[in-house]
């Protein structure tokens, strides 16, 4: 990889400094660049970006082959796709916790798909297809100047395809090994000042096939999905736009629990599986409105529901469902592993400890020695149901005003209101909610046709942690406008989630049968509780940068350093028999990246991505979870007569400590049919590592996996 890269520098140094290249790039019009938009709210040519930006546009999510949003975000330099099995993947930027993806803020237009309850995004979920999408921007560093609390490492803005570009009717189908079974269809129709885009779609695979001990691996998935958007103008200044996305499947879940107390052999079965119903609404109105060509504005409100439905039948020891013992557990877990160290020996003696522990404890031996089996050694046992359903909400309103105060400065304001809702009887006991306030702004000032000075802060507040101010500062010195030079100084910050702080974790198991200790419902002994006073984790980030594009070579560039630190960080694991969440955990990052798209006349085009990070980190989950090296290459051609075929390749040192190398090959032909046309493709996936992916248990019978698609555009 590092050879192309050598050959280029010659001509890309020499078109920076000649002087007919330097001219042709100062008199090209600012309307010929290409523009972003996530950094800052504001279009922007990338050379005045303040930070790095990817662009994963169309024909490049097309030619990756890729089936779902994970697999596309590979192309992005540090960013980290690790999945926790077939049906739920993991991506973080930079590393950090690979269980969830805390510290990302994903919008899919404009509207945050980030679940304030449980810190998650569920990447598999998100009610949007593929081939819907326009494009995506990855904002790489800290935004939360731009897009509030969790934009503390990176922003992902999916960008889907505007109903005026989608008129017509595209119908797709993949089949494939590893159970891979997908479909979409979509219709797009116009009117007098109107569009609309209509897609249904699905997807559907086996996952991984074996654990790291041999057996199967019960983590397939099947979803359907629906989008609708319609695009209507009201008069010359102002239009609506209007989304609705469902979106229903199941994801594979084994029931893998274990008994805590020896139990006898079971009449009843525990289930076999415990697979979860996931179903997410969403909808969303923007009204905008152009006062004149220097000023605008828009206001946008979205209703976002998420269900995650689960229920689950098991069996266990009725001493886990005793009020004492839960009471014990309360006072001091380590004083009931102890105990139950002693049972498994059978001693039926209270370890040493507090006057009111050794009461409680005295109560359960009790109670243990009453439903003790003594010719088998085992305790009586009970099965009952356990209802793990979780429900998220979301309403969140939004106005933003966009102004140009003169040629050379802009200015774009905001104000939001967010609240969020989540129910769970396992998790939270209950109901919780939070409300939030955001106001932000941030400027662009031309100083001269060289020098651009950048500048902005989001304030913010809730209800449950004190408020925040996250301010950013940037200086870019324009070479030319395709050319750009950047110093950038910001700061971030993310808000504890809901569980993290207000956990209020226990199992109300129901149907006992037979009754435990005389309840047919209880509560499992073991439980857990927010600490209640988590402060926000905040970020300083620091980075140097450049971004070029050479017009005559069709080359584009983006190389950074960085240098991030991370205090007040929540990094410890969360689980039942262990959850204490503190802020006692630091996370400092520095390296650079760098990132080439070079298209080589009409017939190829060449991607290059590369991260390189040092870290230094105060938890062990941190320190084992960033890869040094990590990187992407990727070789698109068109070979002409209508065959195409792209090339990729996917490498990291390490994905939470295993060694990843992965090629794809895509080979396409397209038909024409009237005034349609058919394209016929065949996508490869080769590992070259022969390591897990990302845990122990996601393996694959076989290193490589193929399927094809048909696609028709009518």
């Amino acid at each position: 990889m590092a050879v192309p890269l050598r050959i280029s520098l010659a001509p890309l140094l020499g078109a920076l400094t000649t002087g007919a290249a330097l001219a042709e790039d100062l008199f090209l019009a600012p309307s010929t660049l290409p523009e972003v938009l996530t950094a800052t709210r504001l279009q922007q040519a990338p050379a005045a970006v303040p930070g790095s930006v990817s662009v994963l546009d169309s024909a490049l999510i097309r030619a990756s082959g890729a089936r779902s949003l994970p697999e596309l975000l590979r192309l992005v330099p540090g960013m980290l796709v690790v999945p926790q099995n077939g049906n739920s993947t993991t991506v973080n930027y930079h590393g950090s916790s690979a269980n969830q993806a805390r510290r990302l803020q994903v919008l899919v237009d404009g509207r945050s798909v980030y679940r304030a309850g449980f810190a998650q995004v569920d990447w598999n979920d998100i009610p949007v297809a593929i081939e819907d999408i326009e494009r995506i921007e990855v904002f790489r560093g800290p935004n939360t100047v731009s897009y509030g609390a969790n934009a503390l490492m990176a922003v992902i803005n999916i960008l889907t395809r505007a109903p005026r570009d989608s008129h017509g009717t595209r119908l797709k189908a993949t089949q494939g090994e590893r159970g891979i079974s997908d479909w979409y269809a979509s219709h797009g129709h116009g009117w007098q000042g109107g569009d609309l885009r209509l897609s249904l779609s699905g997807q559907q695979d086996d996952g991984f096939d074996h654990k790291a001990d041999g057996s199967d691996f019960r983590d397939g998935q099947r979803l359907s999905r629906l989008n609708l958007r319609v695009s209507q103008e009201l008069d010359a200044s102002q239009s609506l736009d209007w989304q609705l996305a469902l979106k229903e499947g199941s994801n594979q879940i084994d029931n893998h629990y274990q008994p805590v107390f020896p139990i006898a052999a079971q009449p009843w079965e525990q289930d076999g599986d415990s697979d979860v119903r996931a179903r997410d609404y969403a909808g969303s109105l923007r009204w905008n409105l152009d006062l004149d060509p220097s000023h605008s504005l828009y206001v946008q409100g979205n209703l976002q529901q998420w269900e995650r439905l689960r229920q689950w039948r098991a069996c266990e020891g009725q001493l886990a469902f005793s009020p004492e013992l839960g009471q014990l557990w309360a006072l001091s877990p380590q004083y009931v592993e102890q105990l139950g160290q002693n049972l498994q020996t059978g001693n039926f003696m209270p370890p040493a400890g507090t006057s009111e522990q050794v009461a409680l404890a005295t109560r359960v031996l009790q109670q243990a020695f009453a439903t003790l089996n003594p010719s088998q050694g085992t305790l009586a046992h009970s099965c009952g149901l356990i209802n793990e359903d979780v429900r998220e909400s979301r309403f969140d309103l939004e106005i933003q005003d966009t102004l140009s105060l003169s040629d050379n400065l802009r200015l774009v304001s905001g104000l939001r209101y967010q609240h969020d809702r989540a129910d769970s009887d396992v998790y939270l006991d209950g109901r919780r909610s939070r409300d939030t306030w955001s106001l932000f702004s941030q400027f662009e000032w031309h100083i001269d046709s060289h020098w651009l000075l950048q500048g902005g802060a989001m304030l913010e507040d809730d209800n449950a942690t004190s408020p925040s101010l996250s301010p950013r500062l940037a200086l870019n010195y324009l070479i030319t406008p395709a050319h750009g030079l950047r110093v950038v100084y910001s700061e971030a910050v993310r808000s504890p989630d809901m569980f993290e702080n207000h956990a209020d974790w226990q199992y109300p198991v129901r149907d006992l049968h037979p009754a435990a200790l005389g309840q047919s419902q209880a509560r499992y002994f073991a439980s857990a509780h927010g600490p209640g006073n988590l402060e926000q984790e905040r970020m300083r980030s620091r980075e140097l940068g450049y971004n070029g594009r050479f017009a005559d070579l069709g080359l584009s560039l983006d190389l950074k350093l960085f240098y991030d630190e991370i205090d007040n960080l929540i990094s410890e694991p969360l689980k039942v028999y262990d959850f204490m969440p503190s802020n006692d955990n630091r996370l400092h990052l520095k390296g650079a990246e760098g990132e080439l798209d070079w298209r080589l006349g009409l017939q190829d085009r060449l991607r290059l991505g590369y991260a390189y990070i040092e870290f230094d980190a105060t938890h062990r989950i941190d320190r084992r979870l960033t890869p040094r090296h990590s990187g992407s290459a990727g070789w698109l051609r068109d070979w002409g007569h209508d065959w195409s075929s792209s090339l990729f390749y996917y490498g990291a040192d390490s994905l939470n400590q295993y060694r990843f190398e992965r090629v794809d090959l895509r080979l396409a032909k397209r038909l024409r049919l009237g005034s349609g046309q058919l394209e016929l493709a065949g996508v490869l996936q080769q590992r070259l590592d022969d390591e897990p992916l990302g845990w122990p248990n996601n393996n694959y019978d076989e290193r490589r996996v193929f399927w094809i698609s048909a696609g028709l555009e009518l």
